[in-house]
């Protein structure tokens, strides 16, 4: 079976989840289908690993572990982030036959989001020209969105635990206003540059470029949602119209400070 669709059923499975609470199928149910998904490419391409795709791997399986598990332990100790878990399966109350649709979506999207390291994987079984510089590269820069990603979540659970009242701008929040969502973009960008000296055909372009495009979509639509409930709570603070007039919501530097009046990217 092409790995594609191993992927694909692999994502499916875990996902399924979301049929429990409608808004697991894009949180803890995205964390473990990506490691499942890594799992199921390491073990499909056993004879073939090298020296870069090895960590690509594990590093795609270490970062939904990481994912999934902070989501859900996060779950299980906060009452205010289970309040949010609450309104959005509220909202996610969709009829069965969307409901389908969108699980059937999550799954072709985590297959294509870990298609650049499975195409690497899979035009060296075919003995085609693969170069490793670029899966050095992509492997180093899938790190460092992790790294940030992480920093990020352990910085706004330490300063929630000291005031949970007040929006978070001290670390990694001075800089950007969303930067866990920054790290989830520096991440995936990592992993489409895999593609890069793989030899990948134009369908293997195709796939991994629209999960990339999918995900920075959702990381843009996450931030806008996370802007309208911070404007429902702090919107009268000062400090925080301050904040957020001076700081770039999602990419540093870009001066993009607010995407909350944006409805197409409403998800």
């Amino acid at each position: 079976m092409s790995i594609y669709w191993i992927l694909f059923l692999v994502a499916l499975v875990i996902s399924a989840i979301g049929w429990k609470k409608f808004i697991y199928f894009i949180s803890i149910g995205y964390g473990f289908s990506i490691a499942g998904c890594a799992v199921a490419v390491a073990i499909k391409y056993w004879a073939v690993l090298t020296a870069p795709t090895i960590p690509l791997c594990a590093i795609l399986f270490l970062y939904g572990c990481r994912l999934g598990g902070y989501l859900l332990l996060r779950e299980l100790k906060s009452a205010s982030y289970r309040k949010v878990l609450a309104e959005s399966t509220k909202e996610g109350n969709y009829p069965f036959f969307v409901t389908l649709v969108i699980w059937l979506a999550c799954a072709f999207l985590y297959m294509a989001e870990v298609c650049p390291v499975a195409a690497r994987l899979d035009n060296t079984a075919l003995g085609l020209s693969v170069n490793d510089i670029w899966a050095w590269v992509g492997a180093g820069i899938m790190i460092l969105g992790i790294i940030v990603e992480s920093v990020a979540d352990a910085q706004k659970s330490a300063a929630k635990k000291k005031n949970p009242n007040r929006f978070v701008s001290t670390g990694l929040y001075r800089i950007v206003r969303c930067p866990n969502y920054f790290g989830e973009v520096i991440m995936w960008t990592g992993c489409l540059l895999v593609c890069i000296g793989a030899s990948c055909t134009w369908w293997q372009w195709l796939i991994s470029a629209l999960g990339y495009v999918s995900i920075v979509y959702i990381m843009f639509s996450g931030a806008r949602r996370l802007e309208l409930r911070q404007n429902a709570n702090y919107g009268s603070d000062p400090e925080y119209q301050a904040y957020v007039k001076k700081t770039p919501i999602l990419i540093p530097l870009l001066p993009i400070y607010s995407v909350a009046r944006h409805e197409w990217l409403r998800g």
